[in-house]
């Protein structure tokens, strides 16, 4: 009898583990056809991009994106929304142009455009001989009295080696932080960069660059795009030029601001299960992969849960962070609140890589919850998402790591992201209906999972 039951006890649970996978396969093509049939998230994010446009933190645009949020949320079906205070910076672009000249040559206009959180030369003109370095080595080999009064030229372009752009992105973004800072404790009177972008047009790219506390002077950081940085490259190695910079940018205090919180409150507990975006955007397209793509992907994920009848354990909660642009504040004071509340999070997901084909997702978290979620894949493989082996989280979510929370981000297809990122190109046309949509249900799938599981 005994030898009965060990042979028969792993084909009984072999045949549990067979029907759970099989119940979380058809809930994952539920999740699916309804997004992929009846999403409203593309037509949101039109709502969002065209009636409000680009929503720099701080700014009259981004206070009427949040309660274009609110009545978003409600729309979905959220339980309870409402608005979380946070103090944001004010940073304002105001005017700005760029020419530049050879000695014997006519001044010439440049695309460019200031660095977010840098301050300007107050509308007075500044001009200066431009110097040329190709990256931080070279230019930590010219003493102060070289640097001195000059305007520092970085051309440091992204590595297309890196077949993923984010890396590419990460390994150049210390120039547009801290070129500004480097450059001002030798004497420069400015700086510019190549903006940080894997196209091959001309097209600049702003994002936030910071000062050091130790700085002396707060120089202006401006960026240009790809082609004038290789032509300007091309003039410096075999004659001199000069640069003109005007403009009006510059930090004007801080104000009151809200991120955006909807949730459907769970029917087991009152563990929270969050998943969001960033609802502010920079001054420049209309904000729509980054991040109006995670935004209204992540209350698709409300309203599908809803529309389908699916009792979540623990509380789905969406928030529409604010200001991860230029301070993070959004993702910093929602991370300080729910500490003080003592409101345990379970899961954190963001989407802040555009709405793009998704192909995985980033775990950031102990060991063994990062082997249960990779055990699920082939689950998420029909798809298109394979990719579960990266660790890291999005910007907003990221504070939440102190508390102990485990932190996942979307991980879309990347080769078309840093074209357009933090630029003019940011349109609500560079987005893909279906492409949107699946990234929703790839988290929507997860978020899922998570619930039923942990």
């Amino acid at each position: 009898m005994k030898s009965n039951l060990l042979t028969i006890l792993p084909l009984f649970l072999g045949g549990i583990l067979f029907s759970q996978s099989q119940a979380d396969s058809i809930q994952f093509k539920n999740i699916s056809d309804e997004i992929l049939t009846n999403g409203v998230a593309y037509e949101n994010l039109r709502d969002l991009t065209k009636n409000i446009g680009h929503r720099l933190s701080g700014s009259e645009a981004y206070e009427k994106s949040t309660d274009w949020a609110v009545q978003k949320l409600k729309e979905a079906g959220a339980d309870k929304v409402w608005k979380e205070e946070v103090t944001v910076p004010v940073w304002v672009r105001g005017k700005e142009s760029l020419q530049i000249k050879t000695e014997n040559g006519a001044w010439k206009s440049l695309k460019m455009l200031s660095l977010g959180n840098s301050e300007g030369t107050k509308g007075k003109n500044l001009e200066a001989e431009i110097i040329f370095v190709k990256n931080k080595q070279d230019f930590d080999q010219l003493s102060a009295e070289q640097v001195k009064g000059k305007i520092v030229f970085f051309n440091y372009a992204f590595n297309p080696k890196f077949i993923s752009t984010g890396q590419a992105y990460g390994d150049a973004g210390m120039y547009r932080r801290s070129a500004a800072s480097w450059a001002g404790k030798k004497g420069a009177k400015a700086v510019i960069i190549r903006s940080l972008s894997s196209a091959v047009d001309d097209v600049p790219h702003t994002g936030m660059m910071r000062y050091d506390a130790d700085d002396q002077a707060k120089i202006p950081a401006v960026a240009i795009g790809p082609k004038s940085a290789d032509e300007l490259e091309k003039t410096l190695k075999t004659q001199k030029a000069f640069a003109k910079l005007n403009s009006n940018c510059g930090m004007q205090g801080e104000k009151k601001s809200y991120s955006v919180i909807g949730e459907i409150t769970g029917n087991k507990d009152k563990n929270v299960i969050v998943v969001g975006g960033h609802l502010d955007s920079w001054d420049v397209g209309e904000g729509a992969h980054d991040d109006g793509a995670g935004i209204v992907q992540s209350i698709e994920i409300l309203r599908t849960f809803k529309k389908l009848g699916l009792k979540n354990n623990h509380t789905i909660r969406v928030v529409c962070f604010a200001n991860e642009e230029n301070g993070v504040r959004g993702g910093n004071t929602y991370a300080d609140n729910i500490q003080k509340k003592n409101e345990k999070h379970i899961f954190g997901i963001e989407s802040d890589g555009g709405g793009f084909t998704p192909r995985g997702i980033a775990l950031l978290m102990a060991p063994e919850q990062r082997k249960q979620i990779q055990s699920w894949r082939s689950l998420f493989l029909p798809y298109g998402a394979y990719n579960f082996e990266l660790q890291y989280a999005g910007t907003d979510i990221e504070p939440m790591e102190k508390l102990g929370v485990p932190l996942a981000e979307l991980v879309p297809d990347s080769q078309r992201y840093f074209e357009i990122h933090h630029s003019e190109e940011d349109t609500f046309d560079k987005v893909n209906h279906r492409e949107l949509h699946l990234g929703a249900v790839v988290m929507g799938q997860l978020i899922y999972m998570i619930d039923k599981n942990w």
